[in-house]
């Protein structure tokens, strides 16, 4: 069914008379820019890549001085790693290379990196992208997010442990740990398919491996030192960028009834308006409505949609200063279709 999804939202579609939204009008027109460049890709590559193992062994030799001189180094190190995630996260979309081969085993290759089985996340990635703002079909590949009524409907301990799960230090300290060092370890929820524990296995070795051969150059302690800030770094910018992109105040969300894939993707993902150099460092994924849209888009092409089609840059802007804001908005208000804090569920629900 997943697949299904996929497909729908990627496969670019002649829009008819009695297209549902403007949004799937967007299909067509993007399609133009769904071509991978390869010498461009192998550029992105390098300029990721050589830099964030230079910053890697920079912060080493800083750890030999002192752990808090190269935290710094780490945290930029970090930021290179998101970008080497979100390589592999178009290789996931096969958009960074034309050939599916390619795409798949830079794919395999950056997860040791990221920590990250390539088949295990991309299986959840494709269910995030086949129903993101479907209300009816939550829980794989996304944050969960209850309506009002779904909250309130919940007994103290419910409601409790969901206030515990959404909590800033939960999603943003606690999460990254449990997600990259012990979350993706395993295939959860496809723990009967060969193909997913041969993923999660082969990555796992993989990281035992050069982790090893790391530790035994220049010591298990040193290796940790530089490893955790680093990976653990680049997972909380990663959770939060996700977050950001999907839990703003004019997100979409429906049932599935009146739930549309194109409407969705362009309506309820956030145009994410960062400064240079942070544009850069992660890699567009700002631009996250056209990328949701059409996903088949390279990310270094996102700008060059928005240069030529300006008006998309308008839709579901949110800046740098006001994505912090969000993270009071808890609750899905199905009746004024926004995401509400606590205070305001509670002042809707003393109405009703």
């Amino acid at each position: 069914m997943s697949a299904l999804r996929q497909s729908h939202a990627e496969t670019p579609a002649v829009p008819d008379s009695d297209a549902p939204a403007p949004a799937r009008d967007w299909i067509r027109i993007l399609a133009k820019y769904r071509e991978p460049v390869l010498w461009r890709s192998s550029y992105e590559i390098a300029v990721t890549a050589i830099p964030f193992v230079l910053l890697w062994i920079a912060s080493y030799q800083a750890y030999l001085i002192s752990f808090w001189l190269s935290l710094p180094v780490s945290i930029l190190a970090a930021f290179f790693l998101v970008r080497l995630f979100l390589i592999q996260h178009d290789c996931g979309h096969m958009a960074f290379f034309r050939d599916k081969r390619v795409n798949d085993w830079v794919g395999r290759v950056l997860g040791v990196v990221t920590v990250t089985p390539y088949e295990v996340w991309r299986k959840n990635h494709a269910v995030h992208h086949g129903a993101s703002g479907n209300l009816d079909d939550r829980g794989t590949g996304d944050l969960m997010t209850l309506t009002v009524r779904e909250y309130h409907a919940r007994g103290l301990w419910g409601r409790f442990l969901y206030r515990a799960y959404r909590h800033p230090l939960t999603l943003f300290v606690v999460g990254p740990v449990y997600v990259y060092i012990f979350e993706n370890r395993v295939p959860l929820g496809y723990m009967n398919q060969g193909r997913y524990w041969l993923s999660a296995m082969g990555t796992n070795v993989a990281m035992l491996a050069v982790g090893g051969a790391i530790s035994w150059y220049i010591g298990v302690i040193p290796f940790l030192a530089v490893f955790l800030p680093v990976t653990l770094i680049a997972a909380a910018m990663g959770i939060w960028l996700f977050y950001v992109q999907h839990q703003f105040e004019e997100t979409h969300w429906d049932m599935q009834d009146e739930w549309q894939v194109h409407e969705a993707a362009l309506h309820g993902s956030s145009h994410y308006v960062l400064p240079q150099p942070l544009k850069w460092l992660t890699a567009n994924i700002g631009i996250h409505h056209v990328h949701h849209l059409y996903s088949r888009i390279p990310y270094y092409r996102l700008t060059e949609v928005l240069r030529e089609h300006p008006e998309l840059g308008e839709i579901s802007r949110l800046t740098l200063w006001e994505s912090f804001a969000c993270v009071k908005l808890q609750l899905w208000d199905e009746s004024k279709r926004k995401l509400v804090t606590y205070a305001e569920a509670r002042r809707a629900m003393a109405v009703a």
